[in-house]
């Protein structure tokens, strides 16, 4: 009897323990720190698999813009019979908004999607590190810099990854798991999880600038720009081309305006200055157009000129 009983004990502190690994596992709220095009598209990506999320902004302005953002970009898959006006509504009830980092202390991950810069990143972690809970994990979007080199800065590297989302982040199924030295078996097999619940398959890469998809589709976004400058093709002719003649879904031009010209331009600045490599030398009409403000569908002109609702209009 009393044996019966030791054993009655362990099985449930077995039960026990698996409970709180699953709940320790277990992802129910998210935060988002950056509201820009990538912030929002993984914010309405998160909130669509029914997961909370809180979206962190440096000012109340910021938020206006990012909720009207938001709010076009769905409204568009209404149009599109894509999303229902109940759907819509249902996204917006699960985001909560603010400008104080302090809240993010009860969230299970925590999504840098700020601009591409080191520093700025860095600073963000060292941040979270302090106020955050320990099992939280911290992850960075960047396309570009070092994952290791931001979460150098915390004392909690093992749990800190990247996670690459591709733009328009609602519609790309893709997204790359960027594994630092450090980071743990247990926090790949999470965002694994968190990826796959939130409709993404998730590639495991290692850390290298550009990983796969930046470093593949860069080269080709310049040599389109080339041709245009070189005046061989129209932007219509040359997307027209690659988009029949290799059955692209976008036209690497139509696509370029769609990331934002900005961003392109910032993704090859950093290959080019890390990896010293010709191809990755951003090409002058590039640069002439971010220097513009015309920075693709996000300001109205890039490549093309779009509309208030995102269609190219010449």
């Amino acid at each position: 009897m009393a044996d019966e009983k030791i054993v009655v004990a362990k099985l449930e502190d077995l039960l026990m323990e698996k409970k709180q690994a699953e709940e320790s596992e277990r992802i129910d709220k998210v935060a988002i720190i950056g509201a820009g095009v990538m912030g929002q598209g993984i914010a309405q990506t998160i909130s669509s698999a029914g997961i909370d999320v809180l979206i962190i902004e440096k000012d109340e302005q910021g938020i206006e813009r990012a909720k009207e953002g938001l709010k076009l970009s769905m409204e568009r898959e209404i149009a599109r019979w894509a999303m229902t006006k109940s759907e819509m509504k249902s996204i917006f009830s699960r985001m909560m908004w603010s400008t104080d980092l302090e809240d993010v202390k009860e969230c299970d991950i925590i999504i840098e999607a700020v601009e591409e810069n080191l520093e700025l990143k860095r600073s963000l972690f060292k941040k979270f590190d302090e106020i955050a809970k320990e099992e939280t994990i911290f992850v960075s979007n960047t396309s570009t810099l070092s994952v290791s080199k931001i979460a150098e800065i915390t004392s909690r590297q093992d749990r800190i990854i990247g996670m690459h989302f591709l733009n328009p982040v609602p519609k790309v199924a893709l997204v790359e798991l960027i594994r630092t030295i450090e980071t743990s078996d247990k926090t790949i097999e999470i965002s694994k999880q968190f990826a796959a619940k939130i409709g993404k398959t998730a590639v495991e890469v290692y850390e290298y600038p550009g990983y796969v998809t930046t470093r593949a589709i860069v080269p080709l976004l310049n040599e389109a720009m080339h041709i245009l400058l070189e005046g061989l093709a129209s932007a219509k002719d040359i997307d027209t081309a690659l988009k029949l003649g290799y059955n692209f879904q976008t036209g690497p031009l139509e696509m370029a305006d769609a990331m934002g010209l900005d961003e392109v331009l910032t993704w090859m600045e950093q290959l080019w200055a890390v990896l010293g490599e010709p191809r990755y030398r951003p090409c002058p009409i590039l640069r002439k157009l971010v220097r513009e403000k015309k920075l693709g569908r996000k300001t109205g002109e890039g490549f093309y000129k779009y509309d208030h609702n995102g269609k190219i209009i010449s």
